[in-house]
């Protein structure tokens, strides 16, 4: 680990990175922080500090719908329209969960990604802090006309994540945050894992920035959905990584379905399952949005963390660590 911390050391000085860096292989950890958590007040980033997932969330969200699915709440075959009634009527009646997952629902995106918008962009057209709820995202999900036939391709979709946790609720008549903590994060052993408030920054939680001192308050939803919105730490990624494939959150059926490619993305030089990137022999979650960059790819033998509160901090990092560990 000492030629790894040299490299990261040397990558994070480079960049001027900011957040949190975890390794783990052949039984021994490397994690260390970087810069600041909150700028302004000067405290420090921790390996403990707690950072937004962004995208990260979608395998969470994933895996929230694989349990509902074992227990016989809902199934992959299910529509979207027999949950949604007269809700979101541009979602075609042929739109099921399996789609959802697997980004090939074609349905219209609220954060369309081919947009090519920038980052710093605010893409939200109501206010953030009337989105506190999954059900407060309808007026943002509908209008959306879709993109084509569902099954036809893969279209990545941050607002299938979102039905996907309105879908979610509606079945096991719970709320979305509630269903994740209980079927993923309890038992993966996740305590420090929950959707926050961005509006209630709290002690050993890293503000997200563009630039040197604004943050990304007025640009997300107050609180998250199921396309991102989770906050976590280092240790709590490395915990779900170990509870996914010893089957604690879902059977290991389960999981080789879900991290088994359905689609190849060339653009991102990966492939994608249900609610997982592949990328090479490694499984993978990511994320990037206006203050927040992570990466974390599973193998057997190592297991990688990037965790970063600005938008673009994390990618050089998890490049080379990816470079280090193939």
């Amino acid at each position: 680990m000492d030629r790894v911390e040299e490299i990261v050391d040397a990558v994070a000085a480079g960049t001027g990175f900011s957040g949190v860096v975890r390794v783990d292989s052949g039984g021994r950890t490397f994690a260390k922080a970087y810069s600041f958590a909150h700028r302004g007040l000067r405290v420090r980033n921790t390996v403990g500090t707690r950072f937004a997932l962004a995208s990260g969330t979608k395998g969470l969200t994933a895996l929230t719908i694989a349990a509902l699915a074992e227990r016989g709440v809902l199934g992959l075959d299910t529509t979207a329209r027999s949950l949604l009634g007269a809700d979101l009527p541009l979602i075609g009646d042929e739109v099921t969960v399996g789609h959802l997952l697997a980004h090939t629902s074609g349905i219209g995106d609220y954060c369309d990604e081919e947009a090519g918008r920038p980052v710093t962009d605010h893409v939200l057209p109501v206010p953030v802090h009337e989105l506190e709820s999954t059900e407060d995202y309808l007026g943002v999900l509908d209008g959306h006309p879709p993109k084509f036939p569902p099954g036809q391709r893969f279209s990545y979709c941050n607002s299938g994540y979102v039905v996907l946790a309105l879908l979610a609720e509606r079945a096991a008549r719970r709320p979305f945050p509630d269903l994740v903590r209980e079927l993923v994060c309890e038992p993966a052993g996740m305590a420090a894992t929950a959707f926050l408030r961005s509006d209630e920054p709290a002690a050993g939680v890293a503000l997200g920035y563009l630039g040197q001192t604004r943050t990304n308050v007025f640009h997300l939803p107050v609180t998250g959905s199921g396309d991102g919105g989770v906050y976590s730490t280092a240790a709590d990624v490395h915990a779900f990584w170990a509870a996914l494939f010893a089957g604690r959150i879902v059977p290991l059926s389960r999981v080789r379905e879900m991290t088994a490619a359905r689609s190849g993305v060339p653009s991102e030089a990966m492939r994608y399952g249900l609610g997982f990137w592949l990328d090479g022999d490694a499984v993978v979650l990511e994320g990037y949005d206006a203050g927040v960059s992570f990466r974390t790819a599973y193998r057997p033998e190592v297991t990688c963390t990037v965790l970063s509160n600005t938008a673009e901090g994390a990618w050089p990092l998890a490049r080379r660590l990816a470079e280090l560990t193939a």
